[in-house]
Order: structure tokens, then sequence, then C-alpha cells
């Protein structure tokens, strides 16, 4: 592998360029919004706020989405699930 190659995966790796990406783009065809450009300045925004511990990092899914999805594996209403569920609902 030559140098400059080297340099520049160290770089991605270091700053966690790959995962900031990914889930830009998950923001983006999850939210959909009119003006993308802009949601993703505020998304960047939000996310040098919560590193400076000023606000909150911008999660795809909020609590109502996880209440919901949990909802959905404890269809008895036991308020915890099983190991099987949780590997199932992790898969899909």
């Amino acid at each position: 592998m030559a140098a400059g190659e080297e340099q520049s995966r160290e770089y991605l790796r270091r700053h966690r360029l790959p995962e900031l990406l990914h889930r830009l783009g998950a923001l983006l065809l999850f939210h959909r919004p009119e003006r993308p450009r802009e949601f993703l300045i505020q998304v960047l925004e939000r996310v040098k706020a919560g590193r400076r511990a000023e606000g909150e990092y911008p999660f795809l899914m909020d609590e109502a989405n996880v209440d919901a999805m949990f909802g959905l594996l404890d269809v008895l209403g036991q308020g915890y699930i099983r190991p099987a569920q949780y590997r199932e609902g992790a898969s899909t």
C-alpha cells in the first residue's frame, strides 16, 4: 500500500469520517428534508454543540421510536423481551 493511501486511511479512521458520513446519509434518508444542505448544517452544528456538552447529539431515532420498536417485540406487554426476540429484532 502506498504511503499516501495509508495516510488517507489513517486520517479517515482518526476522525471517524466513515461513521459520520454514514450517519449523515441515514439522517437525510430518514427525515427527507426539503433543504438537505441546510439540514446537514444544522445536524453538524448539533454534533459540534453535543461535543461541547451544550446540546444533544442528533440521533436517528428518538425515545418514542425505541418505545414503539420495543412494543412490537414485547407483544404480550410484559415489559421485557427474551434474548431470542432481541436477536430477531436486531437482525431485521
